[in-house]
């Protein structure tokens, strides 16, 4: 396979200096001693490897050609040629068979598993507070990576995982809910970047996808596709789970395939995390009931423990009192147990506290009460997120399957998120788009109500930037260790000398691709479906399996997210000094290329990226300077764009949507994405329907949108139909307006006319009147215009209300005595459309 050429005796000296013999561990010490490669790579151009060898000497030979001599090379593989003889009858005739694609020989099953916002020091693995005896017992029977690298923030990294590229070289330089018309913030991975499941899809391997899939451009995110850049699109022959940033764990908004599908019927008391695991370990058979001598590629990826933090509450009972510490002992106590377990340098320091976050003496009792119990919560979903994935591991066993199955686990795809503020909140998404706040004094009223159904919370980021230790700050901010170093961990028995120990050698996300085709003996390819393959930018591990103290090839990485921009090279990290933190959603102003200052970091000395060098080698950091300068052309990072106002969040989803002010359904069970849907938010609109009423007093739904924490449902209840709005999930932020009569049975129309405030500036509220077969039906006043649909993924759903149900007044997926012909929804053109127009299709800076 394809490799970086290894670094000058130099820069090889400098890089396993005095520091990195504290990184691995010696093969006699304990489970608890291991450590991980946390920190990212960065790699430059591939040197091709020669023909038919893999770049390492030890690793699997490469099988460019199938068995019957047909070239890997080019996918897919060509169907293999007639080699009988064809006369005028069968008699004369010699029949010849074409002769499938197959895996090369001994080829294993991998098992892809990559959490979310799990932060380096979280785990047990990696010295953390929260026991994942799952994620210990892959590490002691595999090695652990302490020098592995993401991209900052999930999309980008997920890319960069799929297409063993950079992430801005396959479109993806940010999350797709801001994407951009510039080639490295497209959000489109192109088909030149085939991805593993495509790869492997190709060369006889079934594959499916399970959980969160969050590469999909948001204008192709909904059931008319196009479907390119689904899982099914990219190389999975099954997908389940989610095509957003994240779904609620207790009410999740799935897709099979490209079928939207009603949330699983879990036990009681399970969330999410149980169904996926269910549903993998099924189609596992089910795969080896049909196809036992085929290897299989499983893509894991649950959406736990990004926000909505949701756990079963047992789960959340076993961490009571756990955090009552506080971030400031708990950084400490974990630093102390990286350096006993051999995961960071003895002389490793914290990095400094953001001024940005307090001190936890300096919160009040209320807070302090609060605050643990965000993380006990956060704790629990982890916990619990590692007993499901331990469950497939089970099963694997079971089966017989581990021998012959490599597991590559990303413990993150990024660093712990710093989105809650410093306060934290118990609605992430009004947090972000209303600025909703609750006192820690009112929460703490009702402490049992956390992590539950009611909630779509996410912790403070003082816990967050404790999940980083001992790297400062957190997810969105690449520019620093914290958002960028995670831990790995691999595990393929008989094929990993040293087991139980340490890989100090810088690693990046795109890496694993290369690294996973080395494993099998599988060459890039240099075309699929016609279309030629751009370069790999990763450099396959398979190296680091035999020899635990081998030169590092991936040697340059840049990094770059919303303007925090660094650069490594052989053991140096120059990087910018962030503007914006995390739960900051605006514009910082000025210039983001030039008004930024610069810090360089001696990483082989410093592994938590404490002391700033930047004065003391002002030459050292000019050449980094333009290193990264270098690959920001090479792989379309440039414009540089640093603006997270409203206005650039909403401009992908609306920049391919026709403009339009009516919209017609018909039928009912219909689910329509939320930036498919019309937008109800600061403005006039009319909904008409066209009803078959089967009974007096039905209650059902008629249209809904969001969900109980954010959104609006338009229905009958007792026959009488209903408007109910929730700004957010607290009883004193929802309102509703009921007509003064009933419908009957029979056929009947019902409309629904809301008129928003004038001079609120879109922030008002408005009336709302309701009319039946033709006849006023009464009139009342809503306060809000402004809603916005929560949590993500919620949808607008024509007779059903799926996710978290915006009321509990009807049964969400029936079954009804109401039949739905036809809605149409009609937007009105005056003043407060223009607002809700200036929101929704802004552009960036």
């Amino acid at each position: 396979m394809p490799g970086c050429a290894c670094p000058s005796a130099r820069s090889q000296k400098h890089m396993f200096g005095s520091a990195r013999p504290k990184r691995r561990l010696a093969n006699s010490v304990s489970i608890l001693s291991i450590l991980a490669l946390t920190c990212g790579a960065f790699a430059a151009g591939p040197v091709a490897a020669a023909p038919d060898q893999a770049a390492d000497a030890t690793a699997p030979m490469i099988h460019r050609t199938t068995e019957d001599g047909r070239s890997r090379e080019t996918l897919p593989i060509t169907p293999s040629p007639f080699r009988g003889t064809m006369g005028a009858t069968v008699n004369q005739s010699r029949p010849d068979w074409p002769v499938p694609v197959a895996a090369p020989a001994g080829a294993p099953n991998v098992l892809l598993i990559m959490t979310d916002d799990v932060g380096f020091g979280a785990t047990s693995a990696f010295g953390g507070l929260i026991p994942t005896p799952n994620l210990d017992r892959l590490a002691k029977n595999g090695v652990r990576y302490n020098n592995f690298h993401t991209t900052g923030m999930c999309s980008p990294t997920r890319a960069a995982l799929l297409t063993g590229r950079n992430s801005h070289a396959v479109g993806s330089g940010a999350v797709t809910d801001v994407a951009s018309g510039y080639p490295g913030y497209s959000s489109i991975i192109p088909k030149s970047a085939a991805t593993i499941g495509k790869v492997l899809e190709e060369n006889g391997y079934n594959t499916a996808f399970f959980g969160k899939h969050h590469n999909i451009p948001s204008w192709e995110s909904n059931l008319s596709g196009p479907f390119d850049h689904w899982p099914t699109g990219l190389g999975f022959e099954y997908f389940y789970g989610f095509v957003i940033g994240d779904t609620n764990q207790w009410n999740p908004r799935l897709y099979r395939n490209t079928l939207s599908v009603n949330q699983p019927e879990m036990p009681k008391g399970e969330t999410l995390d149980h169904a996926l695991a269910d549903d993998a370990i099924h189609w596992i058979h089910q795969q080896k009931a049909t196809g036992p001598d085929r290897p299989f590629l499983v893509y894991f990826a649950p959406g736990s423990a990004h926000a909505p933090h949701q756990a079963p509450p047992e789960w959340i009972a076993k961490f009571k009192g756990k955090f009552d510490q506080g971030w400031d002992v708990a950084r400490k106590q974990i630093l102390a147990n990286q350096k006993k377990l051999g995961i960071v340098p003895a002389d490793t320091r914290l990095a400094a506290w953001p001024a940005e976050i307090p001190a936890w003496s300096s919160l009040s009792a209320d807070e302090k009460r609060v605050y643990a119990r965000y993380m006990e919560v956060f704790a629990a979903m982890i916990a619990y997120q590692d007993a499901q994935i331990g469950r497939i591991l089970d099963e694997i066993d079971r089966m017989g399957q581990t021998d012959n199955t490599m597991v590559v686990y990303l413990v993150g795809d990024n660093g712990p998120s710093g989105e809650g503020s410093p306060s934290g909140t118990l609605n992430q998404v009004q947090h972000m788009t209303h600025e909703f706040k609750q006192t820690a004094a009112e929460i703490a009223k009702d402490l049992d109500a956390m992590g539950g159904p009611d909630t779509i919370q996410l912790y403070p980021a003082g816990w967050g930037q404790a999940m980083a230790t001992p790297f400062p700050y957190m997810k969105q901010i690449s520019s620093h260790l914290g958002a960028i170093d995670n831990g790995m961990v691999i595990s393929w028995p008989k094929h990993i000398e040293e087991t139980g120990t340490i890989r100090h050698q810088f690693a990046h996300v795109s890496d694993i691709f290369p690294t996973i085709l080395d494993s099998i003996g599988l060459p890039q390819p240099k075309s699929v479906d016609g279309v030629a393959q751009q370069r790999m930018d990763g450099i396959s591990l398979y190296y680091t399996f035999r020899n635990p103290d081998a030169a590092e090839q991936h040697d340059t990485q840049y990094f770059e997210m919303f303007g925090n921009r660094a650069i490594y090279q052989n053991g140096w990290l120059a990087n910018t000094t962030p503007r914006r933190m995390p739960w900051e959603m605006g514009n910082p102003g000025g210039n983001p290329f030039t008004d930024y200052k610069w810090e360089l970091y001696d990483l082989s000395k410093d592994f938590s990226q404490s002391r700033d060098v930047a004065a003391k080698y002002p030459e050292k950091l000019a050449e980094m300077q333009g290193i990264w300068m270098r690959e920001a052309e090479r792989n379309n990072v440039l414009p540089l764009d640093d603006n997270l106002a409203k206005s650039r969040l909403s401009a992908s989803h609306r920049h391919y949507l026709p403009e339009s002010k009516s919209f017609t359904y018909w039928g009912g069970d219909l689910t329509v994405s939320e930036n498919k849907a019309p937008s109800f938010r600061r403005r006039s609109f009319t909904i008409s329907a066209d009803l078959d009423v089967r009974k007096d007093g039905v209650s059902a739904p008629i249209i809904v949108r969001g969900s109980r924490f954010g959104g609006w449902a338009f229905y009958l209840r007792n026959g009488v139909p209903v408007v109910h709005q929730a700004y957010t999930q607290r009883p004193q932020d929802h309102a509703e307006v009921t007509a003064d009569t009933a419908v009957k049975a029979g056929a009947a129309n019902i409309t629904f006319a809301f008129t928003a405030d004038k001079g609120k500036d879109g922030n008002g509220g408005g009336t709302l009147c309701f009319e039946i077969n033709g006849n006023k039906a009464g009139c009342g006043h809503l306060p809000y215009s402004d809603v916005k649909d929560a949590g993500q993924g919620e949808t607008m759903d024509i007779g059903m209300d799926t996710g978290a149900a915006v009321t509990s007044d009807y049964a969400p997926f029936g079954p009804w005595e109401l039949g739905i012909n036809k809605v149409v929804v009609s937007l009105a053109d005056d003043e407060s459309a223009e607002k809700d127009k200036a929101l929704n299709t802004g552009t960036s800076n």
